[in-house]
């Protein structure tokens, strides 16, 4: 039998080359090490550059030659030169590489009035200021009275000692400001076109005017200065509109105490509410049926 257990060598072909082992090249470590030490000796350099460098700016910044001596500010009309320079918070003899001129606008930019602002720094010794101002052109009762600019911002809440004698808008309250910005927003400019127009009156004009009122729903009412009879606009055609009024104005003005309201929201009359003692629904006056020719809007 066959021994199962016993091991048989394995018999090589005696025409198989024998595999010659490899020589292994040795590590050349000389260029890595050359070229880590070049990394570690530029670490170091920019190190100590960047501690010189800082070193330097300090040097620099405590010299006498690089201080601030003269603020330009551009001219004026509602702040003082020295309410700019206190905003600014930037004094004679400040280092010029030490103002951050960021800083500066961020904190400028904090005071209502300042629209926008600009600033350089001019070595050795200057530093300019531009500043644009906001300039009311109405006071908007929102709950409190604000000021109201060109482009229909709300930018400043009044205090005591700031000026009246500015148009009055109504109807617009903080609620309609918060939930609905951009739609209030063009309400007010809106107003601000309204009371141009009113402005450029001859005959019936800013003047006659107490309050713009704004209604979402309906749109602009005026109240007169005289009895505060309401004169109803609705939106549009402005100048039209009061084209049409100035013609009966001078008639109607010596009546306004017995009026109760003005309606120019036609295109083709004027209807006046005349008030009675006991009722206030009483049948339109004559000039409520008067046709005046259109005007065209320019």
């Amino acid at each position: 039998m066959r021994d199962l257990h016993k091991k048989t060598k394995r018999q090589l072909p005696q025409n198989r080359a024998k595999k010659v082992p490899k020589k292994r090249k040795p590590i050349n470590w000389r260029p890595l090490l050359k070229g880590l030490a070049k990394g570690t000796a530029a670490l170091a350099v920019c190190g100590a550059l960047g501690v010189g460098g800082w070193q330097v700016k300090k040097v620099v910044e405590n010299t006498t030659f690089l201080r601030l001596e003269t603020v330009e500010v551009s001219p004026l009309k509602r702040l003082s030169r020295q309410e700019i320079i206190t905003l600014a918070g930037i004094k004679p003899g400040d280092s010029m590489l030490g103002l951050h001129l960021k800083d500066i606008v961020q904190q400028l930019s904090r005071n209502p009035w300042i629209e926008q602002v600009q600033v350089k720094r001019y070595f050795p010794h200057t530093l300019s200021i531009a500043v644009s101002e906001r300039a009311p052109q109405a006071v908007v009762n929102v709950g409190t009275l604000c000021y109201l600019d060109a482009k229909g911002v709300l930018f400043k809440t009044l205090v005591e000692g700031d000026r009246l004698d500015y148009p009055l808008i109504t109807g617009v309250n903080a609620q309609d400001v918060q939930a609905d910005p951009a739609g209030t927003k063009e309400a007010l400019k809106t107003a601000l076109v309204l009371i141009d127009r009113l402005r450029e009156g001859k005959v019936f004009n800013l003047e006659d005017v107490s309050e713009v009122h704004y209604d979402k729903g309906y749109g602009f009412t005026l109240f007169t200065v005289s009895s505060g009879v309401p004169v109803r606009l609705g939106n549009g055609a402005f100048e039209e509109k009061l084209a049409r009024f100035a013609s009966v104005y001078k008639d109607l003005k010596p009546q306004m105490q017995a009026l109760d309201y003005i309606d120019l929201d036609y295109t083709d009359k004027i209807v006046v509410k005349r008030l009675q003692q006991g009722s206030t629904e009483q049948p339109t006056s004559k000039v409520a049926e008067k046709t005046t020719p259109a005007h065209p809007i320019t």
